[in-house]
C-alpha cells in the first residue's frame, strides 16, 4: 500500500472526520484546525499536486468546492472563507497528495495571516511576463 497519509485516510486505514465523500472526492477536517472547521478536500486519485493533476481530476475536485465551501461557512457561522492550495514544499505543501484547504474566517484579527505586498507596478515587465506565461499555456 502507498505510504501517503491521505491515501490511507481514503482507504479507511486511518480515521478521519469526514464531511463529504463520493466516488472521486473526499473532504475531511484537517487535524491542525487552523481555524475551527478547517477542511481538506482531496481527490481520491493519488496525484502529487495541481502541477501534476489532469484536467479531468481538476474538474472533479473543483466542481465540489462551491458546495463544500458554502457548507463549511454555514455550519461554522464563519464570516468568510479562504480557499488555499499549496504546490511543492517551497509553497508550504507538506503532504504530497493534492488537497485544497477550506479555512473559515471569523475575525480579521485571527492568527492566520495571508498578505500581499503592494508596490508601483512595472507594466512593461508585467506585459513581458504575461506573454511568457501565455506562450507556455499554448505550448
Amino acid at each position: 500500500m502507498d505510504s501517503c497519509i491521505f491515501c490511507k485516510i481514503i482507504a479507511g486505514e486511518i480515521p478521519s472526520s469526514k464531511v463529504y465523500e463520493d466516488d472521486k472526492v473526499l473532504a475531511f477536517l484537517d487535524i491542525s484546525q487552523t481555524t475551527p472547521g478547517h477542511t481538506l478536500v482531496v481527490p481520491k486519485e493519488h496525484v502529487r499536486n495541481v502541477l501534476e493533476m489532469s484536467e479531468k481530476t481538476a474538474l472533479e475536485l473543483s466542481s465540489r468546492l462551491p458546495k463544500l465551501a458554502r457548507a463549511v461557512k454555514s455550519a461554522t457561522n464563519a464570516k468568510g472563507l479562504n480557499i488555499l492550495n499549496n504546490n511543492e514544499e517551497v509553497a508550504g505543501q507538506s503532504v504530497f497528495h493534492a488537497h485544497i484547504h477550506l479555512i473559515p474566517r471569523y475575525d480579521s484579527n485571527d492568527e492566520l495571516s495571508i498578505t500581499f505586498t503592494e508596490h508601483e507596478p512595472d507594466f512593461d515587465a508585467l506585459a513581458k511576463l504575461a506573454q511568457k506565461i501565455a506562450n507556455e499555456v499554448t505550448a
